[in-house]
Order: structure tokens, then sequence, then C-alpha cells
């Protein structure tokens, strides 16, 4: 067990969209933008305090009956995305998994009355592999998915973080990637909504842990919630990292456009 001086932190951080940085973005996100956001996933792990055992990664891309872990010792790449260019279909990102880590997952969530399953099939979904490949380009740390929970439920995402929150004393960093705005048919034309839901997100992260975890419970009545997601898979992923974010008080690490939407990354701790 880490000292707290060690202790991971959690990140719900942008992944943006598709494999952006790998294959021309345009039209969807400007040069400047991509740039941007690029270079704050390249500096992840620079907001360590070490290298960490393990990353725990939950995506917006991955949802099941039950919160569920990858087993797979080498897990595949599921290009889960359409419509782009081929070599988008030979990315590579050879990470080893972790199954004795899906292992403690399981424990530390079963321990809390929550449900669990793994899948020793399922591969790395571009909303951890393309940060990650860009964070950890060696892709030599070992790797773990963690899904949501069909229904998407606020206050059951943050019972999820609560559970696994002993990570982050073992050496783990936990990252939850989607996006803050995410709301496909209207980027570019809707950047108000973004930077309306954005400030709201950006003080809610920062109060205190109980007033933060009570508010994101009724994120959808925030101002502009529903514009900005109108689904809400890619904001969840911020509702576990909170949970697991115990008392750390949250700080937006980035925030730029993204597809000219504003977008921000939170990091508790660290």
């Amino acid at each position: 067990m880490q000292p707290d001086s060690l202790r991971m932190p959690a990140v719900y951080l942008p992944h943006g969209g598709g494999p952006w940085p790998f294959v021309d973005p345009a039209p969807f996100a400007d040069p400047r933008e991509c740039k941007a956001l690029a270079e704050y996933l390249a500096t992840l792990p620079a907001h360590l305090p070490s290298r960490p055992r393990a990353l725990v990664v939950v995506s917006a891309h991955w949802e099941a009956p039950v919160p569920t872990v990858m087993t797979s010792a080498q897990p595949p790449m599921l290009y889960d995305y359409y419509g782009f260019p081929p070599e988008a279909y030979r990315i590579t990102w050879p990470a080893p998994g972790a199954p004795e880590l899906a292992t403690r997952v399981r424990s530390l969530l079963e321990a809390e009355g929550i449900s669990t399953a793994e899948d020793l099939g399922r591969g790395y979904d571009h909303g951890a592999f393309v940060p990650l490949k860009l964070g950890f380009p060696l892709a030599d740390v070992p790797t773990l998915q963690l899904s949501l929970q069909y229904g998407l439920d606020p206050a059951r995402h943050l019972a999820i973080g609560r559970a696994i929150a002993p990570l982050r004393r073992e050496g783990i960093f936990l990252v939850g990637s989607g996006m803050s705005y995410h709301n496909l048919r209207e980027y570019r034309s809707a950047s108000p909504h973004s930077v309306v839901f954005d400030a709201w997100l950006r003080r809610v992260v920062a109060e205190d842990p109980s007033v933060r975890d009570a508010e994101l419970v009724r994120w959808s009545v925030a101002p502009s919630a529903r514009k900005a997601h109108p689904r809400e898979e890619h904001l969840l992923p911020l509702m576990v990292m909170a949970g697991a974010a115990g008392s750390d008080r949250g700080r937006v690490a980035f925030s730029d456009t993204f597809g000219g939407a504003r977008v921000s990354a939170v990091q508790f701790g660290g």
C-alpha cells in the first residue's frame, strides 16, 4: 500500500472523437484543438506521483448489465468506430491485461454489494486506447477496463467509484474516459451550451465532496445539461472518478474546445 504522498489520482478526461490523433480529424476538429488535447493527454504520466502499477479505465464506450471487467492477459483492439480511413483500423496499443487486478476489482465491488461479471474476449475500445496511446505510448503498463452499468444511474456509479477507491493506495491509476460535452448533432453550433454546462461542472467538482456528489446525482437539472448530454454515457465516467475521489476535491486539469465545444478534464488528488 502506498503512503498518502504516493496515492494515485483519479482523472476524468476527454478522449475526443474516434481515432482523431492518428488520422486526419477534419472537419470534426481543427488542428489547434487536436494539438491542445493531444498535448494534455501526453502529459498524463507527469501528473502522477510515481509510475503506476496498473491502469483501470472506465470508458464511455462499454456498458454492461453489471460492472464487468476484462480478464484477457493480452486484450485485443476493439475498433468501435466507423467511416474512418483504413489506417484507423490498423492502430495498435498492445498493453498487457491485468487478470489478477480484475479479481481484486471484482472483490472490492462485491464487498459493497455490487454484483459483477467478467469478459475474457473484450478488447480495448477507443475510449481507452486513444488517450492511453498518447499518454503511455510504450504500452508497457498493465491495463484493465471496467464497464459502466446499464441504466447509467449516477448514484450507482458514484458507489462503484467509492468501492474501487482503495486501488489508489495500491499504485493503480484510475481513468474515467468520456467527454464533458457530447451532443454529436450540435458540435460546432452548440458552443454556448457547452460553455454553460462546463461552468457548472467546473464549479461542482471543486465543491466539498458531500455537496459535489449530491450535485452530480442531480446533474440532469444543471444548466444546459441535456443539451450537453442527450444521453449521459460520456459523463458517467466522471461519477466513478468522483466516487473514487473520497475527500479529494477536483481541479480542472485541462479545458479547451474540441469540435468547437468546450470540454474539460478533472483530476482528483495528485
